[in-house]
């Protein structure tokens, strides 16, 4: 049977990657929506091969850019959020595979939810803002949310019906490019540095929260509202080698964990063709050439964003929203070398210490939040620039 897809952020790392499952399974998939941002010109060559019935772009000027360069194709061309959203809910798609970063996928996700979609989530943020929100709009409408991001589909499907025996998580973490470095030489780390992922090829965002440590600990927040685990039974270790992707302790004293190379497009598949296990040509793990398989405990003083994530996720309510939107101004002031490397950590925690929590936030609230966490971060971080 073939499965009608629509890829939300299809121009980015995990789009393009859930596109190349797409051509190794032609038969298997229909590509009915794809969105992004505002690349055009990929966008454009996307929309010649997968035809499909449906795009859409945030920004407005690239939407009339597209719009021209397609007319004679047969494709709608929508724009801003909304559009995002009317991809999101076409009536004929059946999966819809959340491949943006950041907290603009929240409003997708839960419209899709609404209107009865299976998610394949990979973007962290909708659930670290808005978790309970989203996993209580997933049991209302009987919408499974599958987890794509390696570690979360590694524990997945190391747990296959035994969450009752489960002791704990284990989140494996590269360590990143910066794991060795010693705390004053975190000060001298450029963008151009962050962005060189010793294991994962990544988007930008994404690529320095793994150096900051702020990726894995967003990833906790997700893996408390996926699993339905206390944080105090999800830990993170580091395991430079990236084989491993994650393990599941159980009360027995057994540990089963999910191994592979670093290739996102297994945890893809995986999403896409579950129960099923489709044979594919990507590459194998080595055991030969594995010359070791280390683990460490993470040096929070080295990585404090990920103690700020453990904190936030403990405190609840608004407060994972603070983390996040606080987290994505200050990746971007510092990719725009406005900011140190060091400074990510301190906006977080600044942002979060001067925080009035709010227990139980609705949507409205939690976007009221967000907008007001980026504004003030954003003119703290100017003020951190001028100091430089």
């Amino acid at each position: 049977m073939t499965q009608k897809i629509a890829i939300i952020g299809s121009t980015g790392s995990i789009g393009r990657q859930t596109l190349e499952v797409v051509d190794a399974f032609p038969d298997r998939f229909q590509v009915l929506g794809l969105t992004a941002a505002k690349n055009v010109d990929l966008l454009e060559e996307q929309i010649k091969r997968y035809r499909p019935a449906v795009v859409g772009l945030m920004d407005e000027e690239a939407v009339r850019v597209l719009r021209a360069r397609v007319a004679n194709r047969g494709v709608k061309v929508v724009g801003g959020l909304d559009g995002i959203i009317e991809t999101a809910t076409l009536s004929s798609v059946q999966v819809v595979v959340m491949a943006v970063t950041g907290m603009i996928g929240l409003l997708p996700t839960l419209e899709a939810i609404r209107a009865g979609k299976t998610i394949a989530l990979a973007n962290k943020e909708t659930l670290v803002t808005g978790g309970e929100l989203v996993t209580a709009a997933a049991r209302e409408a009987g919408v499974k949310l599958v987890p794509v991001d390696s570690e979360h589909s590694a524990i997945w499907q190391c747990l296959q019906g035994q969450e009752a025996a489960v002791e704990k998580l284990i989140l494996t973490a590269s360590g990143g490019p910066f794991r060795t470095w010693e705390l004053t030489r975190l000060e001298t780390v450029t963008p151009e540095l962050a962005l060189k992922h010793p294991n994962w090829v990544m988007g930008p965002k994404i690529t320095v929260d793994s150096a900051t440590m702020m990726n894995k600990g967003l990833e906790v927040i997700e893996a408390r509202w996926l699993f339905g685990i206390d944080y105090n039974r999800i830990e993170v270790v580091i395991h430079p080698q990236s084989v491993i992707h994650s393990m599941v302790a159980f009360h027995d004293g057994s540990v089963l964990a999910q191994m592979g190379v670093p290739d996102m497009r297994v945890p893809i598949q995986y999403a896409l063709s579950w129960p099923e296990r489709w044979p594919n040509r990507f590459p194998r793990v080595d055991f030969q050439s594995l010359q070791d398989l280390t683990f460490s405990s993470p040096d929070l003083n080295q990585f404090p964003n990920l103690a700020l994530a453990y904190h936030a996720g403990r405190e609840g309510g608004s407060m994972p929203v603070v983390l996040n939107a606080a987290n994505e101004v200050a990746v971007a002031l510092f990719l725009q070398e406005k900011i140190r490397f060091t400074d990510i950590p301190r906006l977080v925690g600044e942002a979060m210490e001067g925080h009035n929590r709010v227990a139980f936030p609705d949507l409205d609230s939690i976007l009221e939040i967000d907008a007001i966490i980026r504004k003030q971060v954003y003119l703290r971080g100017l003020e951190l620039s001028s100091g430089m």
